[in-house]
């Protein structure tokens, strides 16, 4: 057990050295490796639901990742508590995600390819501008409405065929567009938490009030499926992959790309995302990728750079998913706390 700990504070993000984390490379491999964990992260967790029912899936997946994020943060001294006045908000934020944003996730990748669902999911970005319009009254720039528009002709190419009729289960796209909606809610509310606490911090508190929010779905809708089900090696697997790298590592490493990139550089390596689902999907489920869908893979990406071109929103995001644009706002920067006055040196 010793053992295993020193492993762990050696392998800890925070005992890198700070010429190592400088380097060029190194940051640029940050951004990447998490691209790359959340798009295969779709295909983890088809394999999954081969065993699991989606609800049961989430449950272990959070409870998986909540495990490993508390014990980074006690390893690497960072632990928060939370401020009694905060509950609520927590308890708010959490509800949209992980609770309501997986369950359109995971529901509707259990209806629908994982190249699609990663394409739907990769829209948030694109809609945080009209969020930001309707919530906080940002002026709407037109290249935001081109790049929906473009975007969204790459949804239509990829879910309907030439003779008009839906490629992809219609549930399915419905509940990935809970989960588009619930990223979009949670990241207006989230402004009023990350102010007061680290990223790792609210993710790990928002993974365990998420369990609470899956128990009830797990006990009541997928309890007997659960009773019968057979553990095995590529069941365990895939859930620990699930909850260490893609609900967990992935998320440290854009923390630490956004942290030395800034969010508007990190940001650009979302884009590829639907690109490593795609290919994990064709080299590991067989899936067949057809020219409609590579076509819309590249006017969704398209619209979502076009989009980014208008400037990033004021709504941040972290979550277990792909983050949502953050605005580097300098006038801002004190809006928890009085700005510190300049000595006066008349006194």
């Amino acid at each position: 057990m010793a053992a295993n700990y020193r492993i762990l504070r050696y392998f800890s993000l925070q005992n890198l050295s700070e010429d190592v984390i400088h380097k060029p490379w190194f940051i640029h491999f940050y951004a990447l490796a998490a691209m790359l964990l959340w798009g295969i992260s779709y295909i983890w967790s088809k394999i999954v639901f081969e065993y699991l029912e989606p609800a049961t899936t989430v449950f272990f997946r959070l409870v998986i990742s909540s495990v490993f994020l508390f014990l980074l943060l006690h390893l690497t001294g960072k632990h928060q508590k939370i401020k009694p006045a905060d509950h609520k908000m927590f308890l708010l934020t959490a509800l949209f995600n992980p609770f309501l944003y997986f369950v359109g996730e995971s529901f509707g990748l259990d209806r629908v390819s994982p190249t699609i669902s990663s394409v739907i999911i990769a829209t948030i970005p694109i809609f945080m501008p009209f969020a930001a319009w309707f919530y906080l009254r940002e002026r709407l720039k037109l290249i935001n409405a081109l790049g929906l528009l473009i975007s969204f002709i790459g949804v239509l190419v990829m879910v309907v065929d030439r003779k008009l009729g839906m490629t992809a289960a219609p549930d399915g796209i419905l509940f990935l567009l809970l989960a588009v909606f619930s990223a979009i809610v949670y990241g207006i509310l989230l402004k009023k938490l990350t102010g007061h606490y680290s990223p790792i911090t609210i993710i790990a508190y928002q993974n365990i009030i998420g369990i609470f929010y899956f128990l009830p779905l797990v006990l009541l809708l997928e309890w007997e499926q659960l009773q019968s089900i057979q553990i095995n090696f590529r069941l365990v697997s895939n859930l620990l992959l699930l909850g260490v790298f893609a609900s967990s590592l992935a998320f440290v490493f854009f923390v630490k790309a956004i942290k030395h990139l800034g969010i508007a550089k990190a940001n650009i390596y979302t884009n590829i995302i639907p690109v490593f689902t795609a290919l994990f999907s064709l080299w590991i489920l067989h899936e067949i990728i057809t020219l409609d869908k590579i076509v819309g893979i590249l006017l969704v990406i398209g619209g979502v750079v076009v989009s980014q071109q208008g400037g990033p929103t004021q709504l941040k995001s972290i979550s277990n998913h792909p983050p949502i644009p953050i605005q580097h706002d300098k006038k801002k920067r004190y809006r928890f706390g009085r700005r510190p006055r300049r000595p006066s040196h008349g006194t």
